[in-house]
């Protein structure tokens, strides 16, 4: 199944380079419009977007595109991410657009895509889009009276603030919690400190001055340099970095160390068994998850479900498999209680929930295991992919059979770039170089000779 447009996770590309260009967005509206344009009812679309500077033209390319097919739009503005999931449902729209890149710097933007139900679009849902886009019966459009109206919404951000706060439990207050909060100059900017305020905690706010080219700079989940300065000066209890959409969030504690997303995602889940609220003892998460990770959690009674890399993979197996929560080491973390994706403001309010119920700092929450160590590496490649070389393929299986039970060995083509990652665990670091050296040499071997 190949993608012209659609990547890991919806469209994404540096802004008027490539493909990422007004005409795409304007593309993208018309094809995605007319996808989910069935039955007489009126048909709604929903388009929030982050603060960077290309927001404004995409926007109003896509907005073209959906009123042009006989869309109704709402526009939200920056919002997060999972602000945009939430609102498809409650609006009872047919499709949600969010307009970002993530934790990308401002040169980059895309388009996350959301069906009615508020999950992200399948693969199938989104070739059909991308095939739409690329055929000649793109520009075929209903006559002028069904044309469709753009409208704002002005209350967009209160709402989620409101849907936010409802997963904090109604007997606790942040009143005693000291939170030092970035937001990546990105969408949730304004949204996250109020709902933090109105919870009772006490706020400093970096990283809340957008100007369309700072989303990420030196700041948020990508880079918590001053955020864990800020937490030791300002004596907090917690430092709390989000990404430039809000999707996903890293802790800091108040040592003003980053917590590993593994040992999180397992302070979480932990305390999600100890309250009985599990249910079925199985959680997800990737193929990237540290070794340590499934091994504590088997020694509780859990189960752990890997998946692919990325969120959407994580919701899938969530949905398939009835999970309430899985998480990556990245900081998605999803919730189904609580929602259909990742959402960094509302794990934020677990772990805060979890130090109020538990009267213990964030650090002692979190000190659970040690970490396998772990090398990665990643390995430039041409048109050919060495993975499917038989003696590539020999040699990660010989690999994978001397560390059986004792580590991990994953290799996976990237999804964004011509690169093969290659990640290996084990608690011995020489075993740990021994193996990387094997697999590395061999996949350099067939490039080479594939040259």
């Amino acid at each position: 199944m190949n993608k012209k447009f659609f990547g890991t996770d919806g469209i994404r590309g540096t802004v008027n380079e490539s493909y990422l260009t007004v005409d795409t967005a304007l593309k993208l509206g018309i094809a995605a419009g007319k996808v989910f344009t069935r039955g007489p009812h009126i048909h709604r679309v929903v388009i929030g977007k982050d603060t960077r500077v290309s927001g404004y033209m995409l926007e109003t390319a896509l907005t073209s595109g959906f009123t042009s097919v006989g869309m109704d739009v709402f526009l939200f503005g920056p919002i997060p991410t999972p602000a945009v999931a939430f609102l498809t449902q409650a609006l009872r729209a047919d499709i949600g657009v969010m307009i970002t890149a993530s934790h990308n710097t401002y040169e980059d933007n895309g388009f996350k895509l959301f069906g009615p139900d508020g999950y992200k679009l399948s693969d199938k849902k989104e070739l059909e889009i991308e095939e739409l886009m690329l055929s000649k019966d793109l520009l075929e459009f209903p006559r002028s009276e069904y044309i469709g109206r753009a409208k704002r919404i002005d209350d967009a951000q209160a709402r989620y603030i409101e849907y936010a706060k409802r997963s904090f439990p109604k007997d606790k207050t942040l009143e005693n919690i000291k939170i030092v909060l970035d937001c990546a100059n990105g969408a949730s900017y304004k949204v996250a400190p109020e709902t933090f305020w109105e919870l009772g905690a006490k706020v400093t706010v970096i990283g809340n001055q957008p100007n369309g080219k700072n989303i990420n700079l030196n700041c948020g989940s990508t880079n918590t340099d001053l955020l864990k300065k800020i937490v030791v000066e300002e004596r907090a209890d917690i430092g709390i970095a989000l990404d430039g959409d809000a999707d996903r969030m890293i802790i800091v504690d108040e040592k003003g160390e980053e917590v590993d997303g593994n040992l999180l995602f397992a302070s979480i889940v932990k305390n999600w068994n100890d309250r009985g609220i599990l249910e079925n003892k199985s959680v997800a998460s990737t193929i990237m998850a540290n070794f340590a990770l499934e091994n504590y959690l088997s020694g509780i009674g859990i189960d752990l479900i890997r998946t692919s890399v990325g969120d959407r993979h994580l919701v899938k197996s969530m949905r398939e498999n009835n999970l309430k929560i899985g998480g990556e080491p990245s900081g998605h973390i999803v919730m189904s209680n609580f929602g259909t994706t990742g959402d960094g403001l509302i794990a934020s309010l677990q772990v805060l929930s979890m130090m109020c119920s538990e009267d213990r700092p964030i650090s002692e929450l979190v000190n659970l295991f040690e970490l396998y160590p772990q090398k990665n590496i990643s390995i430039p490649i041409g048109e050919n992919n060495p993975l499917n070389d038989p003696i590539v393929k020999k040699v990660i299986k010989e690999q994978e059979s001397f560390l059986i039970n004792k580590g991990r060995i994953v290799v996976r083509e990237s999804g964004t770039e011509p690169i093969i990652r290659v990640m290996v665990e084990s608690k011995e670091e020489k075993i740990i170089n021994y193996i990387c050296e094997k697999i590395v040499s061999s996949i350099e071997k067939s490039q080479e000779k594939k040259n």
